[in-house]
């Protein structure tokens, strides 16, 4: 039996971050997603790796132990482990899991290789000697995968299929769905090692970013162009939102940089049907350019009326 290496698995350090760990994670599951390689076997089984992974080490408890576990990987293999007292001696020493061997990782780290099965599983090998106990289905496996998602398909919802372990799964997305957010499809997952009841299969939503608009919440965030005239006298102006353009009061004075905002041209508030964030617009003067003789000399003009103070 080979040791499973999950930081190399997820392209990790040893010494990395559970922020780190979990952008690796999606970064990879998004990469070798059953969706995006059907009938693709090699990435089928990657998946199930970098899930297998993911389970242990984005969970500090199990992380420790699984740490003791690679650092006296050795003295496992020379048949030095005792599953009935939880530990395993080499030189003297006593390396101690907490509780029954087979609950090492709560019952939710195997499923998919033989070190967990049988490590975990019920076969203690090493040293020429073959250890047997009594196997029991474990328990269930959960299962994340991510869907990647239009800010078009989060404001108005949307149904789309997701194929996972041979199943076209109907996912219904609700109008006002967010980033990250996670979907739940029980009894969609895997089962223990050795069988048992299915867990739930958890699928995360991912928002592609869009180049319009900017989410915040419930609220969004956009840029637009105002010419200086518009900026100085005021005026209207088209501004996009996601249901289309709409017209907006620029107020006289503008300043470059100003936020405006429009009341309830946000995104949908999920689960409160009629409820929508803000649309906040971020005003960008734009100066002019290849201005004529004429308009220099009116500019000029300008400019000393300003500085005599001379008001019309």
């Amino acid at each position: 039996m080979n040791y499973k290496d999950y930081y190399k698995i997820l392209g990790v350090d040893k010494s990395a971050s559970q922020k780190d760990i979990k952008k690796a994670y999606r970064k990879l599951a998004a990469k070798y997603h059953p969706d995006k390689n059907p009938d693709d076997k090699v990435a089928e089984q990657k998946f199930k790796e970098i899930n297998e992974a993911n389970q242990v080490l984005s969970d500090p408890e199990k992380r420790k132990q699984y740490e003791v576990l690679g650092s006296n990987w050795e003295a496992y293999q020379q048949g030095t482990y005792d599953p009935n007292q939880g530990r395993r001696r080499r030189g003297g020493q006593s390396y101690t899991f907490q509780g029954d061997p087979s609950e090492f990782f709560g019952g939710q780290g195997g499923g998919y290789s033989s070190f967990f099965e049988q490590f975990f599983g019920g076969q203690y090998a090493g040293g020429g000697r073959q250890r047997q106990r009594q196997r029991r289905p474990y328990s269930r496996q959960d299962v994340e995968g991510i869907m990647e998602i239009t800010l078009q398909e989060a404001y108005h919802g949307s149904s789309r299929i997701f194929e996972w372990e041979g199943q076209k799964l109907r996912i219904k997305i609700k109008p006002g769905a967010y980033h990250e957010q996670k979907l739940k499809l029980k009894g969609k997952g895997l089962a223990g090692p050795s069988g048992g009841e299915k867990g739930d299969l958890y699928i995360i939503l991912s928002l592609i970013p869009d180049k319009r608009f900017e989410r915040a919440g419930v609220n969004l965030i956009c840029s637009v162009k105002v010419d200086l005239y518009t900026a100085v006298l005021g005026g209207k102006i088209d501004v996009p939102t996601v249901t289309g353009k709409v017209k907006m009061t620029i107020p006289k004075g503008t300043n470059s940089g100003n936020t405006l905002r429009l009341k309830g041209k946000g995104m949908p508030q999920y689960g409160k049907p009629n409820q929508f964030g803000d649309l906040l617009v971020r005003v960008n003067v734009i100066m002019p350019t290849d201005l004529s003789s004429e308009e220099i000399s009116l500019f000029k003009r300008l400019r000393a009326m300003r500085e005599e103070g001379v008001t019309v």
